[in-house]
């Protein structure tokens, strides 16, 4: 009895121990909540810059206007087609979307790859590969002969002057298709539509889909004005007030803002974070020096992280008695689906243990643990950096409205969101416990959590919001573009009005989740620690707050995130 107490308190201290090794090796890669807090300040002075006619030019956070200029009300119908085009594969799908009180939605999809030789062809090649594919799709379906309204989902950098035009600012997620940039994507998709001639369709709408996923969610959670995605790439959306837009002649109502926050960083705002690894990781990208936050943070690249880490601490004889492999040694074959997988809370050695073997190495049961604990460090600071921009959003929102506490919800999709354990929409949710300590630094939140069961595709049914047209504001004027440069600021004593902020978006649309922002007290621990210098300050800021509010007899509350449940009334688990 006393071996077997024995032994298990050797293999804590090892693990601790290996652990602490890991932690002071990746130290400049473990953000405090200062830190964290910093950069979302940053964040929303770069918002700033992208919604500012003058300063938009060199912004790189652009804000975009979608000229969507309300969120759907539950009472759209039709029957749509929809493509949804932002990663290695690309969906089509049929919509039948029906009020009648019931707000019931049907969907049929396929999906379609897109081989690397297309990711890195000419425009033309993918355009008439997705033309072949749609007219694949409505062969099925048998529905070659209708002409149904479609809405494309267009998970790029665009810039829109209209709904039904989006001109692509720049590839990002690996495509690099000639003669595309600086185009019309809705363009060139009807010209290989026509050039087939065996079918016709109405395209109505061209949207980011971060934008999809916030219309998804508000179709049957009218307090959703954020979209955010973190999948192969990482953006958001939301909803801003039209006084704030210079890019767009009016002041009243408000429109969605396609923030493309993928490229935060770009100026140089984040050089102090950035760690050798970041650097190489862009140095041997598609488009060195762009996309920068999003290198840090999204599915396509924090496997390839991991893998960098690995090799390091591999050559300084670190990990594996200093043995690499050349699988170990060859870009991208340590997939990002490998993080998810050892962070398991369960199986995540024996994952480890299997994944490294298959590289080719020998790993002892330090090395699974060390593996682990990298995993965790990049991860959690992917989910923190996250978190810390979408607190510069709902700040924004929050000022916006003139509010003491915001009642809002988040749309969210993309596979690392869905599919790794510490990002959601499982417990526990490092990015949204991030957002939601950070939003209010001096009163920070907790959380708890309501699973989404299964409501159906976002670009899907985004096809039936959009592409019948969403409600305008009541009162509200037709939106014009306005000058990018040189025209009049619109509110110019904004920025003593507010202390605003902004949202995010990423890449693979699939079945959207949301986060809902609500009250609760503040209750929430990570599932593993957290590392970093300052840790503790903000807890104590909270427990400070709840003996202030106990001695007037009441509960301290403050508002937090967490997904809901779904229209079909799937349950609800708490933290």
């Amino acid at each position: 009895m006393i071996a077997s107490h024995l032994l298990a308190y050797f293999f804590t201290e090892l693990n601790h121990d290996q652990a602490q090794k890991i932690d002071k090796y990746l130290y400049h890669m473990r953000l405090s909540d200062e830190t964290l807090l910093e950069v979302s300040q940053r964040f929303e002075k770069e918002m700033e810059k992208g919604l500012g006619a003058e300063t938009n030019p060199t912004a790189s956070v652009k804000m975009l206007p979608t000229f969507v200029r309300s969120t759907p009300d539950g009472t759209e119908d039709g029957d749509f087609l929809a493509l949804d085009l932002g990663g290695t594969n690309f969906r089509v799908l049929r919509v039948k979307v029906s009020d009648n009180g019931l707000q019931k939605v049907e969907m049929e999809n396929q999906i379609y790859a897109i081989p690397e030789e297309l990711m890195r062809g000419s425009g033309v090649q993918l355009f008439d590969h997705i033309a072949e594919c749609l007219a694949n799709f409505l062969d099925k379906l048998q529905i070659k002969d209708k002409k149904l309204p479609l809405g494309f989902t267009f998970s790029f950098p665009c810039h829109q002057t209209k709904l039904d035009e989006s001109i692509l600012v720049t590839w990002t997620k690996g495509f690099k298709c000639s003669s595309v940039e600086g185009r019309d994507v809705v363009s060139l998709l009807r010209k290989s539509i026509k050039k087939r001639g065996d079918f016709d369709i109405d395209i109505v709408a061209v949207v980011n889909d971060t934008v999809g996923t916030m219309m998804t969610c508000g179709y049957d959670d009218h307090n959703c004005e954020v979209g955010l995605i973190v999948g192969t790439g990482t953006n958001a959306c939301y909803m801003e007030e039209m006084r704030h837009i210079d890019l767009v002649e009016g002041d009243e109502g408000r429109m969605c803002i396609n923030m493309e926050w993928g490229a935060f960083g770009d100026d140089g705002v984040l050089n102090d974070i950035r760690t050798e690894f970041d650097r190489e990781i862009d140095m041997g990208s598609l488009n060195p020096g762009k996309q920068l936050f999003e290198k840090m943070i999204s599915g396509m690249y924090m496997g390839e992280l991991v893998r960098l880490i690995l090799v390091k601490m591999a050559k300084e004889g670190l990990l594996f008695g200093g043995r690499l492999t050349p699988d170990l040694l060859t870009t991208g074959h340590f997939e990002t689906r490998f993080v998810s997988a050892i962070e398991k809370e369960k199986e995540g050695l024996q994952k480890a243990h299997e994944i490294l073997s298959k590289l080719g190495l020998e790993p002892s049961h330090e090395d699974c643990l060390a593996t682990l604990r990298i995993c965790q460090i990049v991860s959690t600071r992917s989910a923190s950096l996250c978190g810390a921009t979408l607190a510069a959003v709902l700040r924004r929102i929050k000022d916006n409205k003139g509010v003491e506490r915001l009642r809002s919800t988040v749309g969210v999709d993309g596979s690392v969101y869905k599919k790794h354990p510490h990002f959601g929409p499982s417990p526990p949710q490092d990015c949204a416990e991030a957002a939601a300590r950070l939003r209010d630094p001096v009163h920070p939140l907790g959380g708890r959590e309501r699973q989404r069961g299964g409501h159906g595709d976002s670009s899907g049914l985004q096809a039936g919001c959009t592409a019948q047209g969403p409600a305008e504001d009541p009162g509200a004027p037709e939106a014009e573009p306005r000058a990018a440069a040189g025209g009049e600021g619109k509110d110019e004593d904004r920025d003593g009005e507010r202390a605003g902020q902004g949202d995010a978006r990423g890449g693979d649309g699939e079945n959207a989740a949301h986060l809902r922002v609500l009250h609760s007290r503040w209750n929430r621990k990570g599932r593993f620690p957290r590392p970093g210098p300052g840790r503790n300050q903000l807890p104590r800021a909270a427990g400070a707050r709840q003996e202030r509010d106990a001695a007037r007899g009441g509960d301290a509350q403050q508002d937090l995130l967490h997904p809901c449940g779904d229209h079909a009334g799937h349950g609800r688990g708490a933290l």
